[in-house]
């Protein structure tokens, strides 16, 4: 590894921790504990999510040959055995809701790659193996870092905007008033692919993510440019928009989710009225995280990369953001204005991690300044345009919906300049037949 490239991934570490740390301080002056502390809870207790930290597990795989891959999973599932039966000899139940029974075998396999790492490796393949750890643990702390996030936004914004993004989503017709109805007639088959889709949305990634990274193993090396990345920036940035903008979403506003806090119980059967609106009040365990809609921009995300995939890989990521976006808003999570908001926040990330891969030019440039502004635009308009948006919806409907569209057209139109082009295959010049 070059130099630049070293102090690069080293900065990065550093800020890495460092984030990590001012997250589990601010946690902890909340009387919670931080992402740290509750990382490490699951290399002895029942994880949050078994599916993630085996999906991490396999990541982490891709830098390993599959004799190695056969190994590591074999000893993530014996020891998750061992939990098992250890948990039922004292008769330690995992409590409802609590956490999955399984999952501690992956952790423990992930850190004991890092372990072989640095006891047992040197060189490059010290380096590809850590990159391949850090990529799976980096997975997990992206999730424990979000609930870290949520739980500051619940504790730090007292008062949340919904009413503002309720009336200027009169402009486009009330998308999850509508949608909620429709996943409400669907019964509970619907509701349940549904919920599972929203859930699973990291493990779906993995998938992606592992076509994408498929010769890791082989050309000893990951790809300048991967789904991963995207993902982790999502999340990293997208909190920081909570903050500024807290909104709690329709069924905890306008439905029975919020309690005597909601303004009244009107999701999904009565829209929102238009009235004038102000920022009210509302709990402090509610996250504020609805404006953009990080479920919405990582579906977004899993859709592009996916387009290079084998035909089932494409059909699959339309699948998720299709299904994605249904329950966004037919949970009533969300408003369609933070969908909008959600696919420009997703191509301007987008834009920016290519143009680094890749090396920063005007198109890049122009491309992500462009997001940036539209992005910035919408947030504003809801914020201080709403009435005029819901009594001239005729107008600032299509205005929302071509806002969009404009970054998307952009975006595809940039990024198809970027592929390489093939040259066509030169034809052999007749040769004059022997006489």
């Amino acid at each position: 590894m070059s130099r630049p490239r070293a102090i690069l991934w080293a900065t990065a570490g550093v800020v890495t921790l460092g984030f990590l740390i001012a997250l589990e301080i601010a946690a902890r002056h909340y009387g919670m504990p931080g992402p740290i502390t509750n990382q490490a809870k699951e290399v002895i207790f029942p994880p949050k999510s078994g599916p993630l930290l085996y999906a991490s597990m396999a990541l982490m795989m891709v830098v390993l040959t599959w004799r190695q891959r056969f190994i590591a999973a074999g000893l993530a599932i014996g020891i998750d055995i061992v939990f098992l039966l250890v948990r039922w000899a004292v008769d330690a139940k995992t409590p409802p809701h609590s956490g999955h029974p399984f999952g501690n075998g992956a952790l423990w396999v992930l850190l004991g790659c890092a372990v072989i790492a640095v006891t047992r490796r040197t060189g490059k393949e010290r380096v590809l193996l850590l990159k391949g750890v850090g990529l799976g643990l980096l997975l997990v702390a992206g999730r424990k870092t979000g609930d870290a996030w949520l739980l500051i936004t619940s504790k730090t914004r007292p008062t949340v905007l919904d009413q503002y993004v309720a009336v200027a989503d009169h402009a486009l017709g009330n998308p999850s008033w509508v949608v909620g109805r429709l996943v409400e007639a669907t019964g509970p088959i619907g509701t349940h692919v549904l919920d599972y889709v929203y859930i699973q949305l990291a493990v779906a990634a993995v998938v992606v993510a592992l076509y994408q990274l498929r010769h890791v193993a082989v050309e000893r090396r990951f790809p300048a440019h991967h789904l991963v990345r995207t993902f982790l920036v999502i999340g990293l940035l997208g909190p920081g928009i909570y903050m500024i903008f807290p909104v709690v979403g329709p069924i905890f506003a306008y439905g029975t989710d919020g309690g005597h806090w909601a303004v009244a119980d009107l999701w999904p059967n009565t829209p929102s009225p238009i009235s004038s609106p102000h920022p009210m009040p509302f709990d402090e365990v509610t996250p504020r995280n609805c404006m953009p809609s990080l479920h919405t921009a990582w579906a977004t995300a899993i859709f592009l990369h996916s387009r290079k995939g084998p035909r089932i890989l494409r059909y699959a990521g339309t699948f998720w953001l299709i299904a994605t976006l249904g329950a966004t808003l037919g949970f009533g999570y969300h408003y369609g204005a933070d969908i909008i908001a959600g696919v420009v926040f997703t191509l301007t990330i987008e834009a920016g991690l290519r143009s680094l891969a890749r090396g920063w030019d005007r198109s890049g440039i122009q491309l992500v300044c462009y997001g940036a502004t539209v992005f910035t635009a919408l947030l504003l308009s809801y914020r201080y345009l709403p009435m005029e948006m819901a009594r001239h919806a005729w107008l600032f409907g299509p205005l929302l919906v071509l806002a969009m569209v404009s970054v998307i057209h952009l975006y595809i139109r940039t990024t198809r300049a970027w592929e390489p082009k093939t040259a066509p295959a030169l034809r052999p010049e007749p040769q004059p037949e022997p006489a």
